[in-house]
């Protein structure tokens, strides 16, 4: 089965790759980890 069961999943999945995007383009605060960006952006 192609796709996503639900929304939620989907923007979930979507979000993710958006942060691994700005931390590949370093794009996140270099006062803080990127743990914590991750976790602030990722919500």
């Amino acid at each position: 089965m192609l796709g996503f069961k639900s929304s939620s999943s989907a923007s979930a999945t979507l979000e993710g790759i958006e942060v691994t995007h700005m931390i590949r383009k370093k794009q996140f605060n270099p006062n803080g980890s990127g743990f914590v960006q991750f976790a602030t952006l990722a919500g």
